[in-house]
Formats: structure tokens, C-alpha cells, sequence
């Protein structure tokens, strides 16, 4: 939570430093006082919003700092199915999303990227050559390392199965064929 002061807004916006405080005692940009003294401070989000409410320029230092905190909040998302042709069906209704989208074609292929790449979510079919999903669930639950890592089974076995599949560990199953909205959906619930 960075907070400036309104000298530091004075100079980004090139303007006298009561020129913010007048903004902020008229409300137009939101601010608080210190106990004490009385001076100003902004969160950086409030001056942000500020500036985009009035078609001002946003500093370069500004910009540069939220492209950094963009970075940083971006989720990464492993798609794991034996089928390409499902693989990229997954991916493309994911690719609307700011996450970044990683693939694996088996079990013992995700395994790796899982401890490599450090998902935040995995969208995994249970049925696949050598280790199946069943397996790969057991193997994330069984490591304290992984504990936040969330599993999204998208599988065309049968429903006990599925559930089966959340009783040893996964966070939510849908069967294939999926329906794109409700594949959406679950994604972001279980990453926000």
C-alpha cells in the first residue's frame, strides 16, 4: 500500500504543491490526513484513478511500476491432456485472459513443469498414458510445497469418477465436452 505526498504529486503533474492539496480538500482527488501535523498522503491507486478520470498523462515511473505489479499478479495456468486437439481447445478459451498458458501431454511431462514452472492452476484429464491424473493429483497433495497449487479436472470419464477425482485432492471436475463459459468461470474462480 504506497502512499505519495502531495509534493511528489506536484511534481509529477507539474503543478504547485496546494494546487494538490486543493484537489484533495475538494475531493477531486482522494486523500487522507496523518494524525498529527495534517499533511497529505495518496495511495497510489487513488492518484492513478485521479489522473485517468482527468485525461492527465500518467508519469513514466508510474507506468512503469504498474507494468511491473501486472507482471507480478499474472497467474500461470498448466494445461495437462494426452489430446492436442483438446489442449488447444482449452487454450483457446483461456487466451481472452491475462494468464499466462503452459501445456504438458502426459504425466510424467507435467510433473516436471509443475515443479519447474510453479502453476497456479492446473487443468488436468484423468485419463492419460504412463501417469494418469489420478496419479499427478496424488503426487501435488502429497507435497507441502504444492499446497496452493489448485487443480481443475476436465475429463470425459464417467461422473463418479470425477468426483472421485475431488475426494483425492482436485478443487473442481467438469466433464468433457465443456462448455466455454462455465470452463471460464471455474478458471477464474479458482484463481481469484
Amino acid at each position: 500500500m504506497k502512499t505519495l505526498k502531495p509534493s511528489e504529486i506536484a511534481q509529477y503533474c507539474d503543478v504547485h504543491q496546494r494546487t494538490v492539496s486543493r484537489w484533495i480538500a475538494n475531493g477531486q482527488l482522494k486523500g487522507h490526513k496523518l494524525p498529527g501535523r495534517g499533511n497529505y498522503r495518496v495511495l497510489v491507486e487513488d492518484f492513478i484513478s485521479f489522473l485517468h478520470r482527468q485525461h492527465m498523462p500518467m508519469p513514466d515511473i508510474l507506468l512503469q511500476e504498474s507494468a511491473v505489479q501486472a507482471a507480478s499478479e499474472k497467474k500461470r495456468v498448466l494445461i495437462i491432456d494426452d489430446e492436442v486437439a483438446m489442449r488447444n481447445a482449452v487454450r483457446r478459451v483461456l487466451q481472452s485472459t491475462p494468464h499466462d498458458i503452459i501445456s504438458a501431454q502426459d504425466g510424467f511431462q507435467a510433473g516436471v513443469k509443475i515443479i519447474a514452472e510453479k502453476p497456479d492452476l492446473i487443468i488436468l484429464d484423468l485419463s492419460m498414458p504412463g501417469l494418469d491424473g489420478f496419479e499427478v493429483i496424488q503426487f501435488i497433495r502429497q507435497r507441502p510445497d504444492l499446497a496452493a497449487l489448485k487443480v481443475l479436472v476436465l475429463s470425459g470419464l464417467a461422473p463418479a469418477d470425477l468426483a472421485e477425482s475431488v475426494r483425492i485432492g482436485a478443487n473442481d471436475a467438469i466433464a468433457k465436452p465443456f462448455d466455454n463459459t462455465d470452463l471460464l468461470n471455474r478458471v477464474n474462480n479458482l484463481l481469484s
